[in-house]
């Protein structure tokens, strides 16, 4: 059984800090559900999974678990408690981590919903807008700015698992996110409590093409400089007394009228190509 001092634990205890992820192009997956997935991609792609590091207990429960990531190539080691508790930095953590490469990521070609994330710090609500643009079917989530590292281990815990089933880019330069996404054939819709135009039936024409939501941090919102550029500004309507919605659920409800917006239109134009 492996120790925290062991090598093998501490080269992966590493990847709690950015610096290690981006030199090592790796990062740590914490949990049984989220395990699943990686170990899945592991059986399609070699080497998506390198190490799996797991408590008496929940290798007892997870046998199958086990031998699947074992013959998709995955080392697998029993680990103490303290050893697990090293490789996370939850305060109960889940007994299994994994250690994953970071999945290749590029804008798919013709993409018709993309989520931008700009200057969003909070790893919690970046990993739940990922996993919200995965259940909504979007193309790809794209965090520009000062965004927060998606491989940070709140955001991958938060993403559920989102993080192999769609492209997460990065990029700094949000001028440089803005133009690939224009080039991509993307309009660019900026979320703005103060926006021209209202989350309803007048921006569903704008909503049926092809769009990149644009969503700043719940303090300080989209800067101007960045918002000129888009097409659009909207709105979600407040109908009650709350100051505003958590980026998050703004992500959940603005996606979503793409989605319908979208639907919408392919059922009245089913020669169009689907989504």
């Amino acid at each position: 059984m492996l120790t925290e001092r062991t090598p093998r634990v501490a080269a992966a205890r590493k990847l709690l800090r950015r610096a290690a992820r981006e030199d090592t192009g790796r990062f740590l997956l914490e949990g049984v559900r989220p395990a699943h997935d990686a170990v899945a991609r592991a059986e399609t792609d070699p080497g998506a999974v390198t190490d799996l590091f797991v408590t008496e207990s929940v290798a007892d429960r997870e046998r199958d678990l086990l031998i699947r990531a074992r013959e998709a190539g995955v080392r697998t080691a029993l680990v103490t408690e303290k050893a697990i508790s090293g490789l996370t930095d939850t305060v109960h953590p889940q007994g299994l981590v994994l250690v994953c490469r970071r999945p290749a990521a590029e804008l798919p070609a013709a993409p018709r919903l993309v989520a931008v994330l700009l200057d969003v710090a909070d790893p919690g609500n970046a990993g739940t807008v990922i996993r919200t643009a995965d259940a909504a079917g979007a193309d790809a989530v794209v965090l520009a700015g000062d965004s927060v590292d998606p491989y940070n281990p709140k955001c991958v815990r938060a993403s559920m698992g989102s993080l192999f089933h769609l492209p997460v880019l990065q990029e700094r330069r949000p001028d440089d996110a803005l133009g690939r996404l224009r080039a991509a054939g993307l309009g660019l819709v900026v979320a703005d409590g103060g926006g021209e135009l209202a989350l309803g039936p007048d921006t569903d024409e704008v909503l049926a093409a092809p769009t990149a939501w644009i969503l700043g941090s719940e303090a300080h919102g989209v800067p101007d400089a960045v918002a000129a550029q888009a097409d659009h500004r909207v709105r979600v309507p407040i109908r009650g007394r709350a100051e505003s919605l958590n980026l998050a659920t703004a992500a959940a409800v603005c996606l979503y009228a793409s989605v319908r917006a979208q639907e919408t239109q392919q059922a009245a134009n089913p020669v169009a190509e689907p989504r």
